[in-house]
């Protein structure tokens, strides 16, 4: 189900792009990359999205898998400002949710230092 409810634009807008690479170890890896654009239309947005994401593949020894996603900021981008946001309907439990889609123990990621 999708539903768009238009929101006014600070002139700036995210694109989230998705890139496959192999790793030292043989494994495929995934990347959830987010860019943000100085742009009010969301298909230019993407268009210069997917152009810098076929160059940071490319410098990345990675592909870009072709998934771009956009989202119009509200307010412009600063301290504490809302970036990208994905809404998925989903009838799981909350902690089958986070498992199924974000914390399936194969994220590569650290551990955040104060």
């Amino acid at each position: 189900m999708t539903t768009e409810t238009p929101i006014e634009s600070s002139g700036w807008i995210a694109v989230r792009c998705i890139f496959r690479s192999t790793a030292g170890d043989g494994a495929q890896v995934y990347e959830e990359r987010v860019t943000i654009w100085q742009e009010t239309d969301a298909d230019r947005a993407i268009e210069a999205a997917e152009r810098e994401a076929d160059t940071h593949a490319t410098d990345g020894d990675a592909e870009f898998v072709g998934l771009a996603q956009a989202y119009v900021l509200a307010d412009p981008p600063g301290h504490g400002a809302e970036i990208f946001s994905l809404m998925r309907d989903s009838d799981l439990h909350p902690d089958a949710y986070v498992d199924r889609f974000f914390d399936t123990g194969t994220e590569r990621q650290g551990t955040a230092h104060p």
